[in-house]
């Protein structure tokens, strides 16, 4: 029987060895952390992320062919094939803060995979990684004298956050990468037969190492520009009265440029796009090649003044005072289906409205415990609320940030009755129904588009 090893039960690990597991009954699959806390959930009815579908999986594979450990040393000795799946943020220190990767989790995983390895394995890359990482790992791997051999591929994830479980089950491709020697393309037939089981051949796209540990930060990198190509387009459309949704139609039906990642929206978030484009940049940096640093590094730039210009008009529209006035901010989480804050525009849109003194209530239906920590220096000016309609009593504002379904059906009268009056709703998503909300009686304002008031 194969055994496979997963370094790292996140958001990423935990679902990808799961499907995997499903879908491969014949193989043992054992996810193993350091953190105890992390496995006794995932071993328990409550699993540590939300992510929909997630539990149907877990359970019929847990105890079958899945397995939740911190007995990371045993892991290791008896796989054959491990992924490495841990977090690699951006560095907060030193050489290259703020841009390069922080590759100190996964440094110490290749160097304990070394010292403990009393048999040949494949060490698949899981994380994002930058470009010729595996020429690092790889160098640390067969630096040991035990006559272990190491096989490094990448395998980088595409996942989408909220729709992880249907992007593992159909996704859309499937990338290794290995080394074109007769080692390295064996490997690649391993985990390509492993993928085999439910993944169509033709989605399956091999290529060498450097061009799949590219691939991750370049696609990640095309998708944030054009959420900031369209948000740049969403203040003009404000200030000339034109629709960001007209426009984004109109050049989405363009088949050279479609129409996924033109929403406009108060801004992107997720432990991706901001972290893989500064990555990228650091990369650039490094190779001297400045004017495709700054190209990238504004795509982040254009992201933040979309957060702060959301905050900018709130502060305007409101009669350029918000000092002592509650607002309820519907949504935490960086988009819907999950509880994951990393770098939502909320936190900025939170802490800006904070140091106006505005009184925030924060309403979410899974993030709310993550926000706790997002503002905790903050805390004791901030109220946290499940209820909807318990955040938005008594409040002159409303700001939705999150794209929620249920969001759409709250009773917007019975909020509207007990808000102060003149009432404001910002749509940060353009996620409501704005004629019907101003016909409530809401001064509404959107991305992008021309404002609804009565005054």
């Amino acid at each position: 029987m194969t055994k496979i090893l997963c370094m790292g039960a996140g958001l990423v690990g935990g679902p990808t060895m799961a499907m995997i597991a499903r879908k491969n009954p014949a193989v043992q699959v054992t996810v193993v952390d350091i953190n105890r806390k992390r496995i006794d959930a995932w071993n328990s009815d409550h699993l540590p992320i939300y992510e929909p579908g997630l539990d149907e999986v877990v359970k019929e594979a847990r105890g079958r062919n899945l397995f939740f450990s911190t007995d990371v040393e045993q892991g290791i000795r008896e796989a054959d094939i491990i992924f490495v799946s841990v977090n690699t943020p951006t560095k907060t220190f030193g050489h290259g803060a703020g841009c390069a990767a922080d590759l100190q989790y996964w440094e110490k995983c290749a160097r304990q995979i070394l010292e403990i390895s009393t048999s040949d394995k494949i060490v698949v890359e899981k994380s994002t990684l930058p470009v010729r990482t595996a020429a690092a790992m790889e160098r640390i791997l067969h630096s040991g004298k035990k006559g272990v051999r190491f096989e490094v591929l990448s395998n980088p994830e595409f996942l989408a956050e909220g729709t992880a479980i249907a992007d593992l089950d159909k996704p859309d491709r499937i990338l290794i990468g290995g080394h074109p020697t007769p080692e390295g393309q064996r490997a690649v037939r391993k985990l390509v037969e492993l993928y085999g089981a439910w993944v169509p051949k033709e989605k399956i796209l091999t290529t060498n190492l450097w061009s799949s540990e590219l691939s991750k930060l370049t696609a990640n990198a095309f998708l944030a520009q054009r959420v900031s190509s369209i948000n740049s387009i969403s203040a003009l459309c404000e200030a000339t009265d034109a629709d960001i949704g007209e426009v984004a139609r109109a050049i989405g039906t363009d088949s050279r440029i479609g129409p996924k990642f033109l929403k406009a929206s108060v801004g992107f978030g997720g432990s991706c796009f901001k972290k893989d484009i500064l990555n990228l940049v650091y990369l650039c940096e490094g190779y001297g090649l400045h004017e495709v640093a700054e190209y990238w590094r504004q795509v982040v730039r254009m992201n933040e003044y979309q957060e702060r210009r959301f905050v900018a008009r709130m502060l305007k529209e409101m009669f350029n005072t918000i000092a002592g006035k509650r607002i309820a901010l519907f949504g935490f989480a960086f988009k819907a289906d999950t509880g994951d804050t990393r770098e939502s525009p909320a936190i900025l849109v939170a802490r800006e409205l904070l140091e106006e003194n505005a009184d925030l209530v924060i309403t979410d239906p899974q993030a709310l415990e993550h926000a706790r920590l997002d503002l905790a220096d903050g805390i004791d000016r901030v109220t946290f609320e499940s209820d909807p309609y318990q955040a938005a009593r008594g409040a002159h504002a409303v700001a939705l940030l999150t794209e929620w379904r249920e969001y759409r059906t709250l009773d917007y009268q019975r909020i509207f009755d007990g808000m102060v009056q003149p009432a404001f709703l910002f749509d940060g998503r353009n996620h409501l129904d704005h004629a019907k909300l101003h016909a409530i009686g809401f001064n509404v304002y959107s991305i992008g588009k021309a404002a609804l008031k009565h005054f």
